[in-house]
């Protein structure tokens, strides 16, 4: 037996028994469940490893962009003596011959101080001459330069000999001839 539906909406050939089995059908079907959690470990402790990974991660990228590099053994009193007489020799045309006296002779007066330990910085040129006449760990040579070197810078700066600048470069050529050990200075 056939059912015909008075509703509008339906077309007269569709059976009313049509419409109680689409009823009957979705009344079986239950509602979608959420998602099971099977995780063992707990989304906090997920995070926490994540964090601690990425700091370490970010900790050695760290260490090895401010790896330091092997330091360099410290320059040598004669090194750094020749590094301040060239710069020094440099500047002889923009100097006084005073002043250029006065930087050379400290630059030489560190040097023997630092190389030898003698206090060559808080003694006289006399004063330290006398010193070496003495017991000098330098050779006649070296101690005859040493002596004229130090003669010129007094009369220079204590006697206010009028210098030029050939002066100065002569004061030079001696200042390296010394630090480099009695030999031919290359200027």
């Amino acid at each position: 037996m056939e059912c015909w539906s008075n509703d509008m909406n339906s077309s007269p050939n569709t059976p009313l028994l049509y419409y109680s089995i689409g009823f009957l059908a979705a009344a079986e079907f239950h509602d979608i469940a959420p998602p099971v959690d099977y995780s063992l470990i707990s989304p906090w402790l997920v995070f926490v490893m994540v964090f601690v990974a990425l700091s370490l991660l970010g900790l050695l990228v760290w260490l090895f962009t401010r790896r330091r590099k092997p330091a360099l053994p410290p320059k040598l009193p004669r090194e750094i003596a020749l590094e301040e007489l060239e710069r020094i020799g440099h500047a002889i045309e923009r100097m006084s011959p005073y002043q250029f006296s006065i930087r050379v002779s400290d630059i030489l007066r560190r040097y023997v101080t630092q190389q030898y330990g003698l206090p060559a910085t808080r003694q006289t040129s006399i004063e330290f001459l006398t010193t070496l006449a003495k017991a000098s760990p330098f050779s006649a040579d070296e101690q005859s330069l040493l002596e004229d070197f130090l003669n010129r810078c007094d009369l220079i700066k204590f006697a206010r000999y009028e210098a030029t600048s050939s002066d100065s470069e002569l004061l030079l050529e001696e200042a390296i001839r010394f630090v480099k050990g009695g030999q031919l200075a290359a200027v």
